[in-house]
């Protein structure tokens, strides 16, 4: 142990800006990321083989060997070596643990203490914690270090203090809209623990299904479920391998609204009479609790004492989002009851709801969890608030008082970039400010400011409004209807047109608009997807028209408790989970984990590029398989070589645009198939982003060099596949005339590299007809997007009109 201590004080000793630059230049394939990481100069290896003599300095527990159990298995599935386990001393051991407090993980979120002290030297291992849950964690540091290799087991010598930034780091999966099996749910907590998230968010209840087994209500599994539901049994089992690895179960009973399910199996305790039938559409939907019915509160309590009894978390999750009050204004009585407790309006009324499901919660020793919508100055400030509006939704909630963790940026059923992703923090950012506009407001530059309404169209729900000033070719901002202010990054700025992009709640969002006098045109791309927009020229909006936000104390700061992941399934099943899942959970538990400094994107990609294989053979996912095996379901073979390398050049649209696409040109329902090719689709492709990246470098200095070549020979590499391609396509007909689009515009990008490097500039009509034709292949088709297009452009920007 003294020499675990003076490593330690070494560790200590280190400057601050020694670790800064540590947390920002990550050396090996973590992830999450440790806070404080020291390797060991030469970067040596320690060599181990299948015999390990452990030392445990503390209690022994059942819960401690069976993690070594597991700690051996996952070893023996990253590098084919058997672990023995055999008790020894410190002096003498393999692995050496130290731990104050063995007790099993608590149902209080504020006894938690995950942090932990891992050293490798040339020795052995020493792995110390305070509670059992930092060895858990520190363990999962060590699978990751030993990394995959063939029956040797190398582990880098290291320091490594470590701990979360964040105490709720969360992951919301959705079993109601598609059910999944709890073998599907088991092989996600591995991954979960892997990630070192310490909560699992269980959607059971929605409008598409009930799946919690009620005693006291039958009817909700029985009637509302299609045979569908997990039994008392499994939930606790599910539970106890939850808490095993570390996670606690955090059920969400959804109430008043999405209560579809409910209604089916007693209309008596709905606002409208009905008849209700099974709602298998996706939507926002009109049924919704009685909260003038007193048998809905027993109906509540009864839920309550049966979710107590199976899981220990103290929160349970009330959804609470989404109501729609039709119902409400409708109801004579309802209406009634309004005006005798004086509840004006419907959201009173679901705070007085709220209010009295708050008491029922009390009484079961439980804290209420819900989404924005549940927030009311009447309701105790012990209720956390999960936000899926965003970062000014957080602010409100906890300048109000409140606790709040985020889940707007953490949609991973929503097709986006693991940067984008990865940008997001749960702190929100502070309020767009600007010294010089004040100076700006009275001064004769006033003048030469515009200001501009938008307006952009989506296929499904109201427009996306607001307005945008562009101070001058560095500075600028937007207002988006309803939101803060804030930042824009100007890629480009004239009299006639402007580039400018930032990121929102739909993902990134680049503007390209052109300024025709008082009018404007163009287009935003969304995530990946193209929106027209449109404008007019306004009077500058500066400090005089914002609506102020307070920027957060730390005060404010400490209620802000973390963020969550969440994986709703419309267009997730038992088939695709893993392949929308992972990696990317892992960028969003280092946003939660990791040091805030730690922001260099393409440092992050490499490192999950390597868990994401190691995570295939210690924890079994299933992502790039699943991806390989809908490829094979969709083509009837299994020599999918081809259409591998085609999908390189595709995306899922990104954002809600594939539901959009849905909900106007189709179905949209869970009777819907998801065995499509944008549902083999992984979000993003390596190889494009590598090919992006070396284009971007490229670009810079457009020369016959190993650049270029290895550019136009990727190029190649795809085109060639076309003819492999081809014969597969016989078996989904509907795909040749997109794959015969996506070739022309690899063939295209080919020709435009060649016409950048032997020349800068490009006729002025040339140039508007290939940007028609880029416009076109742009385009959402089968709720996909050939995702060349971007590079293609970048090309085609660069070369100059004379």
């Amino acid at each position: 142990m003294f020499r675990v201590l003076l490593f330690v004080v070494g560790f200590m000793l280190s400057t601050m800006a020694s670790l800064a630059a540590v947390a920002n230049a990550p050396s090996l394939p973590l992830m999450p990321y440790p806070q404080q990481l020291i390797p060991a100069a030469g970067e040596p290896q320690l060599q181990l083989g299948s015999d390990w003599l452990i030392a445990i300095d503390g209690k022994s527990t059942a819960e401690l060997n069976n993690a070594l159990k597991r700690f051996a298995q996952r070893s023996y599935q990253q590098t084919g070596i058997k672990l023995r386990w055999k008790k020894s001393t410190a002096a003498k051991a393999t692995l050496v643990i130290t731990i104050k407090d063995a007790r099993t993980m608590s149902s209080r979120m504020s006894e938690w203490d995950e942090s932990y002290e891992l050293v490798v030297d040339n020795k052995k291992i020493y792995l110390s914690a305070n509670q059992n849950l930092g060895v858990l964690r520190g363990l999962e540091t060590l699978l990751q270090l030993m990394g995959v290799s063939e029956n040797t087991i190398e582990i880098p010598q290291v320091s490594i203090n470590d701990f979360p930034r964040f105490q709720w780091r969360g992951l919301l999966l959705d079993t109601s809209r598609h059910f999944f099996s709890v073998e599907t749910i088991k092989r996600q907590i591995d991954a979960m623990a892997a990630a070192k998230y310490n909560i699992f968010h269980w959607h059971l209840t929605d409008d598409q299904g009930w799946r919690f087994e009620s005693k006291r209500y039958p009817k909700l599994h029985q009637l509302a479920s299609d045979g569908q539901f997990y039994t008392r049994k499994q939930m606790r089992e599910v539970v106890a391998y939850a808490q095993a690895r570390g996670i606690q179960v955090l059920p969400e009973i959804d109430v008043p609204g999405h209560a579809s399910a409910i209604a089916v199996a007693y209309p008596e305790l709905m606002s409208a009479p009905g008849p209700y039938a099974m709602e298998y559409r996706w939507g926002v939907h009109k049924p919704t609790l009685n909260p003038a019915n007193e048998k809905v509160y027993e109906f509540v309590a009864a839920l309550v004492a049966e979710a107590k009894a199976i899981f220990p978390f103290e929160y349970l999750h009330i959804g609470g989002d989404e109501v729609n009050p039709e119902h409400w204004n409708n109801n004579a009585d309802i209406q009634a009851f309004m005006q005798v407790n004086n509840l004006k309006n419907s959201y009173a009324l679901q705070a007085y709801f709220n209010q009295r499901v708050q008491t029922i919660l009390h009484k079961h020793q439980r804290k209420m969890i819900g989404w924005d919508e549940i927030q009311h100055k009447n309701l105790p400030n012990d209720i956390v608030i999960q936000s899926w509006r965003g970062p000014d939704a957080v602010s409100e909630s906890v300048a109000a008082g409140f606790q709040a963790i985020l889940s707007t940026g953490y949609y991973l059923d929503q097709p986006q970039s693991a940067a984008y992703h990865y940008r997001n923090d749960p702190l929100p950012p502070p309020p767009y400010t600007n010294k010089n506009l004040a100076l700006i407001e009275n001064n004769s530059a006033r003048e030469e400011i515009a200001s501009w309404s938008f307006s952009l169209p989506r296929k499904r729900g109201n427009p996306v409004t607001g307005s945008f000033t562009l101070l001058n070719e560095r500075e600028g901002f937007i207002d988006f209807s309803g939101k803060s202010r804030r930042a824009v990054k100007i890629q480009k700025l004239t009299k006639s047109a402007a580039v400018f992009s930032l990121d929102t709640w739909m993902g990134p969002v680049e503007f390209r608009v052109q300024f025709n006098g008082d009018e404007l045109q163009g287009r935003a791309i969304v995530g990946n997807a193209p929106y027209p927009v449109s404008g007019k020229k306004i009077a500058p909006q500066l400090i005089t028209e914002l609506q102020k936000m307070t920027p957060l104390g730390a005060q404010e700061h400490k209620l802000i408790l973390g963020g969550e992941a969440a994986l709703w399934a419309e267009i997730v099943d038992e088939q695709s989970i893993d392949l929308r899942l992972w990696p990317r959970a892992f960028v969003v538990a280092e946003r939660l984990w990791s040091a805030q400094e730690l922001q260099d994107e393409n440092a992050m990609y490499v490192r999950m590029n390597s868990v994401a294989h190691w995570a295939e053979k210690s924890t079994g996912l299933l992502h790039r398989k699943q991806a390989e095996q809908a490829l094979q379901r969709l083509f009837g073979t299994e020599a999918i070589a081809p259409a591998l390398t085609f999908i390189e050049l595709l995306q899922p649209a990104y954002y809600y645009h594939r539901q959009h696409e849905k909900s106007v040109n189709e179905t949209y329902s869970k009777a819907d198939p998801l065995n499509r090719l944008v549902d083999a689709l992984p979000v993003e492709n390596e190889s494009l982003r590598q090919f992006n990246l070396r284009l971007a470098g490229w670009l810079m200095n457009p020369v016959a060099g190993e650049d270029y070549a290895l550019l136009q020979t990727q190029l190649q590499r795809w085109s060639a596949s076309r003819a492999r391609l081809m014969p597969l396509l016989k078996q989904q007909p509907e795909l040749v005339r997109f794959a015969e689009k996506t070739y022309g515009l690899v063939d295209l990008t080919s020709a435009l590299l060649e016409q950048r490097l032997t020349s800068k500039t490009l006729a002025a009509g040339e140039q508007e007809k290939l940007q028609k034709q880029l416009l076109a292949a742009s385009q959402i088709e089968q709720e996909m997007i050939i995702a060349l297009v971007f590079s293609a452009e970048k090309i085609l920007d660069s070369l100059l009109i004379p």
